[in-house]
């Protein structure tokens, strides 16, 4: 693995004001970022995220996914304990990309779901590598997590790399008519562990 550590700086938001971490993956040219507030390397397990890039959810406000929400309210909970870390991954479209994302939401609009749009342009239906993830902890001294997530691949991830997983934290998200079906998929097809899935709330 050819991620490298590049610079560090602060970073205010809404929530707190945070460090942020650049890296680069040498061998894609693509840049991944962590965000850590308080002392992340003391050997205690630390509150955190890894959080795919998803530029219509988190910065566009897209209501077809839960991707903007778990963004903040993971920076939300890691801002309340005062401690924590979130890795923002360059994974756009579960690994496809920005513009054949585009390209699979035009076939949703067609009435595929979020694995067979995926499936139908030639992709898995998810091809995110976490094997970045484990450079960057080892960076900031973090081998113990208290992990943000309703997906269970992440965590057998990071375990296979040697992370220890201390306690997985579910994210309570809100459901609308528009993301319904993309999370019924996510749990039906994809593992992810969201419960009772309501229009107006999802239950962990």
């Amino acid at each position: 693995m050819s991620v490298i550590f590049v610079a560090a700086s602060k970073l205010p938001t809404p929530f707190g004001v945070f460090t942020m971490h650049g890296f680069l993956d040498e061998a894609t040219g693509k840049e991944h970022v962590a965000l850590t507030l308080g002392d992340v390397a003391d050997g205690e397990p630390v509150l955190g995220r890894l959080h795919s890039e998803c530029l219509t959810g988190d910065a566009l406000f897209s209501m077809r996914c839960d991707c903007g929400a778990q963004l903040e309210a993971a920076l939300q909970a890691i801002a309340i304990e005062g401690r924590g870390v979130l890795l923002y991954l360059r994974q756009e479209g579960r690994g496809i990309g920005l513009l054949n994302k585009i390209r699979a939401y035009a076939l949703q609009d067609a009435g595929a779901d979020t694995v067979e749009a995926n499936e139908q342009l030639g992709f898995a239906a998810d091809q995110r590598d976490y094997a970045i993830c484990k450079p960057m902890l080892d960076h900031l001294g973090i081998n113990e997590i208290r992990l943000m997530t309703n997906n269970p691949r992440k965590i057998k991830a990071l375990e296979g790399f040697g992370i220890r997983i201390a306690e997985r934290r579910p994210l309570h998200i809100d459901a609308n008519p528009h993301n319904l079906r993309y999370l019924a998929t996510k749990a039906g097809k994809l593992g992810h562990l969201l419960g009772d899935i309501h229009q107006g709330e999802v239950e962990p």
